[in-house]
């Protein structure tokens, strides 16, 4: 019997992909990634190995098609692939991995200080930058145009209960809340919730909240939120994909969720001296994230500026969407933070 081609290509690439994941290191690079994506840097300092001999085993798993590389400015991320490969054969030896192996345990833990130290950093940047967060965002794009694309994309329908992610000084909850039921500012950093406060107390707003949170863990039971706003916020995350499952967890059927955020750009002063993680999302990008969340999202706006572009993507739950759950539990052994 005959063998289509494309049947053949399929055996071949699942043998390139087995041999690719045959060996300690780029197994132990596999379970780091399943944690969410990682630099060369970070998984150098994790595996405790030189940046040539990471970098073969990642392209190694790159070619193998279990891992996906991403270049960014002098940045190259990796993380897990999402082909018919990778599917096959990363779930199956993920989920068969003896996760008490010494190996693996001490992986876990130091990538555990890359990014206690990575949120150490930020955490200082906030608190030195709080005072000025406006004017530092108003840098490299006009917000008075953002805001107004922003109010056009979300009309003049009243919103029951709002929610803004990573709120930071409170600008969102003073622009949008007279339009809200109820609204509530989630963030984790003290210094931009105490100013957050200050602005809504001047706003006279007492339906609206600020409250600490965090992004990956909302303070809210699921089906809670008929609008999610996250506003700049998805280039600090370490993981944007688990954001924005965490906003779709708490948003009710027929609810929305608004991003806006910048497209790919090259101002690397963003990340070096304003701790962005990323450097700009591609529109496919956000909207794969949201798919997979269970959103049906479209590109709403687009706002060309020098030297950078900001997007705004706009996101529904379907309404025929199940709105039972509660909070999170405990997170998983593979979950990313």
């Amino acid at each position: 019997m005959l063998i289509s081609a494309s049947k053949v290509y399929q055996v071949d690439a699942l043998l390139a992909a087995l041999k690719s994941a045959a060996e300690p290191t780029r197994l132990r690079l596999l379970a780091l990634l399943a944690h969410g994506e990682a630099t060369v840097t970070e998984l150098c300092k994790i595996l405790s190995q030189s940046q040539p001999r990471v970098s073969r085993h990642l392209k190694l798993l790159t070619d193998g098609q279990l891992v996906r590389r991403y270049p960014e400015g002098s940045w190259v991320f990796y993380r897990l692939a999402d082909g018919p490969v990778a599917e096959q054969l990363v779930s199956p030896l993920l989920a068969n991995l003896d996760w008490s192996d010494a190996r693996l345990t001490s992986d876990r833990q130091r990538l555990e200080v890359v990014r206690a130290q990575r949120s150490a950093n930020a955490q200082a940047y906030f608190m030195e930058a709080a005072p000025h967060w406006n004017a530092i965002r108003s840098m490299h794009v006009d917000e008075a145009e953002v805001e107004s694309a922003l109010q056009q994309v979300l009309g003049e329908a009243p919103v029951a209960n709002m929610l803004d992610v990573g709120t930071g000084t409170g600008r969102m909850l003073e622009l949008l809340g007279p339009q809200a039921g109820r609204a509530l500012g989630v963030d984790i950093s003290h210094d931009m919730l105490r100013i957050a406060r200050e602005t809504l107390e001047r706003s006279a707003q007492p339906h609206v909240q600020a409250r600490q949170g965090d992004m990956y863990r909302l303070p809210s039971n699921a089906a809670t939120h008929d609008l999610v706003l996250i506003h700049q916020v998805l280039h600090f995350a370490d993981e944007p994909a688990a954001v924005i499952a965490e906003a779709a967890r708490v948003l009710q059927p027929g609810g929305r969720v608004l991003m806006v955020d910048f497209a790919p750009h090259a101002v690397e002063e963003l990340r070096t001296r304003h701790q962005h993680r990323r450097l700009g999302f591609t529109e496919e990008e956000v909207l794969s994230w949201c798919a997979a969340a269970g959103l049906r999202g479209s590109v709403a706006a687009r706002l060309p500026g020098a030297p950078l572009t900001v997007l705004l993507w706009l996101a529904y739950k379907p309404a025929a969407a199940s709105a039972a759950g509660v909070l999170p539990p405990d997170e998983p052994a593979l979950r990313d933070q």
